[in-house]
């Protein structure tokens, strides 16, 4: 018997008791590879010594001093670095707990900056269909993972949304990439038209879609345009980075690739390890300015904002991802994943498409390969899927709704920047008993 409200209500979970490097492992002693950082969050690897030592240290000396009394060394430093990464001088940077607590900071940043500027009907906040934001209330409400939103019915914000640049699905055929980056980043220009400039406050996407479609890069100029069209119409560009930043994709910014400048820019997972719960919200200095010129401040407030031992561990990590020369790693072990998927399964009958940047790689699932159909949902591919990765010992991220609510399956593959060539081929050797098992 267990008093845990477990994720799964129904689920029986075996219980991890260690973890080193790439690898957990359960109380019965079995090995699980990691090669999906749980969810893209374990980028160093688990149980790095520096970082369980500077952890252990800054606990020693103060865990936590409240942040609406007193500023702290490591908060002060992550801000410092993570400012020095972003595009343009000036970046301020607000350190939450979670990848919804920081969207939600965005939002309610994006909030009283138009009633700080005196434009209190820019309210709305454009996202895409297939996106993910955060499970908090309005986090939420801004995405548009069918899945995750028909469990709360018509109580979620019903906000506009256009489709994703995906090309997989969405590119017609005979059409250039650049004629479908054009016409998929042009929706949005027709949306904020129909909507009213005058009423929107911001647009927010992300620079690679993860576990809503299992990672989706889009097309070359997509995001140029957007940043045009959002420049043109006054209104806000939020890039959330959640899963695809702090160098899963190859640069410490997935933007990076894509030669924009959001207005607000959100990081979570990678930016601590895992090693403790730790987001940042990124602004630009004329976000920032506002607050300070008009003299209404920001409202806004967790508890463990900025809390001590938590940025303590970020630094860390973005320490040993430095020396380490990890990023150089994303790089090579990526195009060496990208390779053995496509040697291993592009002639699978059922592995539709695999894609990604870095070591953020998807593999989409169909049961028609000529007509990317996915399988039907009674069949439940995505649930058999996370049953034979456990069972095999992958620790991968099977998702659903790729297609539509309740249709369609990919796996996303987010490993640790530390892993090399000889995980990635047992981690080939697993899936291919995987899809055996499955289909």
């Amino acid at each position: 018997m267990t008093a845990v409200f477990y994720r799964g209500v129904t689920s029986d979970y075996p219980r991890a008791s260690h973890s080193e490097g790439m690898y957990i492992y359960d109380e019965k002693g079995k090995e699980y590879l990691d090669m999906s950082g749980g969810a893209a969050v374990s980028c160093v690897g688990h149980q790095h010594p520096r970082v369980v030592e500077a952890l252990c240290e800054q606990v020693k000396s103060m865990s936590f001093a409240h942040t609406a009394f007193f500023s702290n060394g490591p908060q002060e430093q992550l801000a410092k670095m993570l400012a020095a990464k972003f595009g343009e001088p000036g970046a301020k940077v607000y350190f939450t707990s979670g990848g919804s607590e920081a969207n939600e900071t965005a939002f309610k940043i994006a909030w009283q900056y138009w009633r700080a500027k005196g434009q209190p009907s820019k309210q709305k906040i454009i996202s895409r269909v297939h996106s993910y934001h955060g499970n908090t209330y309005g986090a939420l409400s801004i995405s548009g993972n069918p899945v995750r939103r028909r469990v709360m019915g018509d109580l979620l914000l019903d906000w506009p949304r256009i489709d994703p640049c995906y090309a997989y699905r969405n590119q017609q055929p005979g059409e250039t990439a650049n004629a479908y980056a054009l016409r998929a980043a042009n929706s949005l220009e027709e949306m904020i038209l129909r909507q009213g400039a005058e009423t929107i406050a911001a647009f927010i996407v992300e620079p690679v879609v993860g576990a809503s479609l299992g990672v989706v890069p889009a097309v070359p100029g997509y995001f140029k345009r957007i940043a045009e069209i959002c420049k043109t119409h006054d209104i806000l560009l939020i890039a959330d980075e959640i899963m695809c930043g702090t160098g899963r994709t190859g640069t410490f910014f997935a933007l990076e690739q894509e030669g924009f400048l959001p207005d607000i820019v959100t990081l979570a997972k990678g930016i601590a390890g895992g090693y403790q719960p730790l987001a940042a919200t990124i602004t630009r200095s004329h976000i920032h300015e506002i607050f300070v010129t008009s003299g209404k401040g920001f409202e806004h407030g967790h508890t463990y904002v900025g809390h001590a031992s938590a940025c303590a561990a970020g630094l860390t990590v973005l320490n040993v991802i430095k020396e380490e020369n990890l990023l150089q790693n994303v790089k090579t072990q990526g195009d060496l994943l990208q390779k053995e998927l496509d040697m291993a399964f592009a002639d699978h009958p059922h592995i539709g498409d695999i894609r990604g940047r870095g070591l953020f790689r998807g593999l989409e699932i169909v049961a028609d390969k000529r007509t990317k159909r996915p399988f039907p949902d009674e069949m439940k591919i995505t649930r058999r899927l996370k049953r034979a990765t456990m069972k095999h010992g992958l620790i991968c991220y099977p998702g659903g709704g790729s297609f539509q609510d309740n249709l369609g399956s990919h796996i996303l593959l987010a490993p640790p920047f530390i892993v090399q060539p000889n995980h990635i081929e047992q981690a080939v050797d697993k899936l291919r008993l995987i899809f055996e098992d499955v289909f």
